[in-house]
């Protein structure tokens, strides 16, 4: 049986038992406890705590992504970082019996599985199932093994070690391979490490809610979880030992094995190599779900995906950028289930290739560094690498910490991991510092209270509304007092909580006894929090006006209406593969990420602009409405992926070019955007360039500065506004005239200052030593000198140094005979730069770079002699 026919045949068996058919939500989840969706019953969970009641059952497939086991992958039969779970799902419908006859009837009447070759497993104190599997299905009892709450819990572990919540028992279906499979004892059971049973189908019996250790109590309503992994089933169905060899696997690995030119297969070239296709199937599909890699969070795990799958490649041969060939084959082979992947296949194929060039030139860099350190840390007999220099590794060349741990075993060397440790957490912390959520305000978990707070900006800028709490550092207060910091929690509020990229709303709160300004507004829960400071009197409860600040509103839904149409044009002129990748909304100013694979040029920057305006002379009505999330899918809405939506959606479109789900405020019409003005483009990370434009208020000054400075050139260069350009070009040519001449005596100069630099010169066996300082020339001098110096001696180290500008510069060159000996500037630096003080680089023959502190010659003159000796063995 076919993997797609597989998922479809479990699909429309439990659509045939009443259930309703779920297709597979996005691999980032609603729940934001978790960074991925990591099994089906994510999306079920307003189900599972009784929010949603509209259906009692529910089936689904559902991408998953886990990197919990990483390292196994590729050295087991069945592990993976994505993967497909199959579930059926009851919310206080059926239960034990119901489950696991369904599983049953599925596994031995659809799927033909001989009832023989199956065995299960319960906890051991679940008589209950025991006695299901026993007097109803008949399975004997010598195949029902009893486990524990290790093995036979949900979560893991949970009554003793926790956490506390939902939990239950569960029972694990398995297929048996084969007594001539695994350890081969005759006692061999599904209790067994071996790998003789396969587990194809876990259900979960969720009966408790634990409420401390081994202390239980029964739930009010009892659910079904059920999980059977795809690639393991059908590894089954097609009789095959590994996952790695079923029908949407193998084409791969022949694929990769191509790429890489292999024709002998071992052992542990094999591991290497499924654990390629299989990262690189994981970062395929958390691209094609809007995830793109960076160091932060979501996209880090892309990122080490990426970087874990093209390292296996390079520790195979490969130099060269080739995981983004497996792209395509992904897109064919997952064509039925998951489209979207065909037509999003050449961006995500990019995304790919561009995060591998990223690497190679990481991995050099850092391997450059890296012979640096190791002949430091032989100097001084190391075996261990500090902390900071394995962080600056992960900082700098953004290797991840398993790949250090990789370049430092090829040299025998161990990574301090503690103190690695430590500077990551520092890090976060200075992270979360520089976040907009200040670490003083309350979380979605640790907020006490039920408030809620009506919102009625859409509509009103000022209302009058009641106080119903207010706060001070966390804790409740009856008052805050003139010049006191704290959080006004009201009934009603006209104010906008800083969301989806568009930052809060400020103005005044006036009371009777005093006034409050709002610097911030969050939503935490249901209720809307204003964060300020008591400016005059004092602030308790009671009535109070809400007035937001109406000129900066208007900026900021300026340029929220703008960046919708920002969005519409780059997709216009761009493509319809442009999506919105982050944005920040600010007073007549905006941010906007999208989806790009290069930098634009003039012409497209041009064209967007002028498309926007476009679209704000043309006064189209900015319509908003409540819909369905159903319908506003049906009608094409674009949803932002980092972005959360209920069953009810606000829908803002304009004209035929743009529809978006969106919470933000906004204009009535674009014509009141006023003007539209890009001020910059540039690359965020791989495959994501950013935008930031001005608009209204802020555009007019730009355009008043950029006519005030049209006019001062007219009056400077005496010609017409036509002729400027004309007249810029004409001086910068004399100028270039002039400059040339100038660098023209320059050079003579230099032939004769030359001069004082070889009479300094020391030989060193049959090398010239050429280290000398020169006041006040650049790059380009000292580049000269070096040629002229290698031009007139045969063998020669040139370094030469500058105080140019206030800084010590440097040029490092040799001959191209101390070259074949492998005496190379870049070779030179890699080992000196931490003890001369420099930074910089170059090629074999030539070198440059800037002194970190003040250049002492005579140490210069000694390192490189050291160097000499050591590589030249004079």
């Amino acid at each position: 049986m076919s993997t797609n026919r597989l998922r479809k045949d479990f699909l429309e068996f439990f659509k045939s038992k009443g259930h309703k058919i779920f297709p597979s939500d996005s691999l980032v989840p609603l729940d934001k406890s978790v960074l991925f969706t990591s099994a089906g019953m994510n999306q079920f969970k307003p189900y599972f705590l009784g929010e949603k009641k509209d259906i009692s059952r529910a089936t689904s497939c559902q991408k998953c992504l886990r990197t919990d086991d990483m390292d196994k992958v590729g050295k087991t039969p069945y592990h993976h970082t994505f993967f497909e779970m199959l579930g059926n799902f009851s919310f206080g419908d059926y239960f034990k019996q119901g489950a696991i006859e369904m599983a049953w009837e599925f596994l031995t009447h659809r799927l033909n599985i001989k009832e023989k070759d199956l065995w299960v497993s319960v906890y051991y104190e679940d008589d209950e199932a025991s006695s299901i599997w026993k007097e109803f299905i008949g399975v004997p009892e010598h195949k029902i093994v009893k486990l524990g709450a290790k093995e036979n819990f949900w979560p893991s572990n949970a009554p003793k070690d926790g956490p506390n919540g939902p939990c239950g028992p569960c029972s694990e279906i398995f297929f048996d391979r084969g007594s001539d499979k695994g350890c081969l004892k005759e006692n061999c059971n599904p209790g067994c490490d071996c790998d003789r049973f396969v587990e194809v189908w876990n259900l979960v019996f969720t009966q408790f809610n634990r409420v401390g250790e081994n202390k239980l109590e029964p739930l009010p309503q009892k659910n079904i979880d059920t999980g059977m992994g795809l690639e393991r089933m059908a590894s089954v169905l097609q009789n095959k030992s590994s996952n790695f060899e079923i029908d949407i696997f193998y084409p791969l690995v022949e694929l990769t094995k191509n790429l890489l030119k292999i024709e002998e297969i071992t052992k542990d070239k094999n591991i290497l190599i499924n654990a390629i296709v299989d990262y690189t199937r994981g970062a395929t599909f958390a691209i094609s779900d809007g995830v793109y890699p960076s160091n932060e969070e979501r996209g880090y795990v892309v990122r080490k995906l990426i970087r874990r799958a093209y390292f296996n490649g390079y520790y195979l041969g490969m130099r060269e950028p080739f995981l983004y060939n497996l792209v395509e084959l992904y897109a064919e082979l997952f064509k039925e289930p998951y489209p979207q992947l065909i037509s999003h296949k050449r961006d995500i194929a990019e995304v790919i290739r561009s995060e591998e060039e990223r690497f190679i030139y990481a991995l050099e860099e850092a391997k450059k560094q890296l012979y640096s350190i190791v002949e430091i840390n032989k100097k001084e007999n190391k075996k261990i690498i500090d902390g900071d220099i394995a962080f600056r590794f992960y900082d700098t060349y953004g290797l991840p910490w398993e790949l250090i741990l990789e370049l430092a075993k090829e040299y025998n060397l161990e990574v301090d991991k503690d103190k690695f440790n430590q500077l990551m957490e520092k890090q976060k912390q200075i992270s979360r510092q520089k976040s907009m959520f200040i670490d003083t305000i309350f979380t979605w978990e640790d907020y006490p209270y039920d408030d809620i707070t009506q919102f009625i900006g859409y509509e009103e800028f000022t209302t009058k509304a009641k106080i119903l709490r207010i706060m001070r550092e966390k804790k409740e207060v009856d008052e805050l007092l003139e010049d006191d910091k704290g959080i006004v929690v009201l009934d009603r509020s006209p104010f906008y909580p800083q969301s989806g990229g568009q930052l809060a709303d400020r103005g005044l709160l006036n009371t009777d006894t005093g006034l409050f300004y709002v610097e911030d507004t969050i939503k935490v829960k249901d209720a809307l929090l204003h964060i300020g400071i008591v400016k005059e009197g004092k602030i308790t409860k009671g009535e109070v006006k809400a007035c937001v600040d109406r000129e900066r509103r208007l900026a900021l839904m300026r340029a929220h209406t703008a960046t919708h149409l920002l969005q519409s044009a780059l997709r216009e002129i761009l493509g319809e593969q442009v999506t919105q990748q982050g944005s920040l909304v600010d007073v007549d100013r905006l941010r906007f990420d999208f989806n790009y694979f290069q930098s634009l040029t003039t012409e497209q920057l041009n064209s967007i602009e002028y498309r926007v305006n476009e679209f704000i002379l043309r006064n189209d009505r900015v319509n908003k409405k409540w819909i369905s999330l159903e319908e506003a899918k049906k009608e094409g809405a674009l949803a932002f992926f980092k972005d959360k939506y209920g069953d009810w959606v606000r829908m803002v479109s304009i004209g035929d070019y743009s529809k978006e789900l969106c919470g933000g405020t906004h204009l009535d019409y674009t014509s009141q955007v006023g003007v539209f003005s890009i001020l910059y483009e540039c690359s965020v990370s791989s495959g994501i360039r950013r935008i930031e434009a001005i608009v209204g208020e802020e555009a007019y000054k730009k355009l008043a500065n950029y006519k005030s400075l049209v006019k001062n050139l007219v009056s400077l260069l005496k010609v017409k506004e036509e002729d400027i350009l004309d007249s810029l070009n004409q001086l910068r040519d004399e100028n270039r005239i002039l400059k040339d001449r100038v660098d023209s005596v320059e050079r003579k100069l230099l032939k004769f200052q030359v001069e004082e630099a070889i009479k300094n010169r020391d030989i060193y066996g049959d090398t010239n030593i050429f280290v000398y300082q020169f006041e006040d020339k650049n790059y380009n001098h000292l580049l000269f000198l070096s040629d002229i110096i290698r031009e007139r001696f045969l063998s020669s180290f040139v370094f030469l140094i500058s105080l140019y500008n206030g800084k010590y510069i440097f040029v490092c060159a040799v001959t191209s005979d101390l070259k074949e000996k492998g005496v190379t500037p870049d070779k030179f630096l890699a080992k000196y730069r931490e003890e001369i003080g420099v930074k910089g680089g170059g090629k074999e023959l030539v070198a440059q770079g800037v002194f970190v502190k003040p250049a002492d010659i005579l140490s210069c003159r000694e390192i490189v002699k050291k160097f000499l000796t050591h590589e030249v063995k004079l």
